[in-house]
């Protein structure tokens, strides 16, 4: 194994937080729910959303026999609700393909609508213990620091940090499973973007970023996401409406909750080019069906 590995293994084992989805009773498809759910959004506001999500669909069949608008709805706050349609699809994919059992091969995975290389390589380790580079920010903000002496990694993932990823990768697949998850927990945890805890590192004095005295970031200036007065703070005000109707809803109802007309006509037809919206021959809009 890599120098590395042992000491974030053990780490792992004993400061690893106890997520649902992560646990051994854990389903392949709970896991695929869960790798969607945490694209851009907290543990923190994933978790209870995963709960009920689970309690109403606890397999793929089960959201394939709704329409895709029910999926949107129990979307909530999650944000970026496209991924609804998503697993959705993938749901309604694995049910014809894969007689409703998510499928263990990474090829396959890669084959579902909305999955790409990371969810792919995401689920056929941490569902199917398989040897695979998890690449996702935390993974990649801790090894630009523990070997390439960065701050942060690019803006774009690159074809460097593919390799690297997988020129650390345990030779047996569980521990390669394992060890992908606890490099993932360890950016979330302890080197963390903005305060890093170094001094609880367990890998510290093999740090290239700590021994090049801490380099701060040289690249393009990293701008956070501004939120209020978006299109997509529009988007997500025009879709609560369709969410907590209990049928298909006027324009007059959509109008009401932003007051810019041009803004919030075109994230209404953003939503509708999304599949998100449907607009019905009677002039009202729903959830689609």
């Amino acid at each position: 194994m890599n120098r590395f590995a042992e000491p974030i293994l053990d780490w792992y084992a004993e400061h690893a937080r106890d997520l649902p989805w992560r646990r051994p009773e854990a389903t392949p498809w709970g896991v695929l729910v869960s790798e969607i759910m945490l694209q851009q959004t907290p543990v923190v506001r994933v978790l209870p959303a995963w709960e009920r999500w689970l309690e109403r669909w606890p397999t793929p069949a089960a959201l394939a026999a709704e329409p895709s608008g029910e999926a949107v709805r129990a979307w909530d706050r999650l944000g970026y609700p496209r991924r609804a349609l998503r697993l959705h699809a993938s749901a309604c994919a694995i049910v014809e393909r894969h007689d409703g059992e998510v499928p263990s091969s990474h090829a396959a995975l890669l084959e579902l609508p909305g999955i790409g290389a990371y969810t792919a390589a995401a689920v056929a380790s941490f569902a199917f213990r398989q040897r695979h580079a998890v690449l996702d920010t935390n993974v990649r903000r801790v090894l630009a620091r523990l070997v390439s002496a960065e701050e942060y990694p690019p803006r774009s993932q690159t074809v460097g940090e593919v390799t690297l990823a997988e020129s650390l990768l345990p030779l047996d697949p569980p521990t390669a499973a394992t060890w992908s998850v606890a490099v993932m927990e360890l950016g979330a945890l302890v080197c963390t973007a903005r305060a890093p805890r170094c001094v609880d590192c367990p890998v510290l004095a093999g740090c290239a970023w700590q021994a090049a005295g801490r380099p701060a970031y040289a690249g393009p200036a990293r701008r956070g996401q501004r939120y209020a007065g978006t299109d997509r703070q529009c988007r997500g005000r025009l879709l609560a409406v369709l969410r907590h109707a209990d049928g298909p809803v006027e324009k007059a109802a959509l109008d009401v909750v932003w007051s810019e007309p041009v803004q919030r006509e075109r994230a209404l037809d953003a939503l509708i080019a999304d599949g998100l919206v449907d607009p019905l021959d009677d002039g009202r809009y729903a959830l689609p069906s």
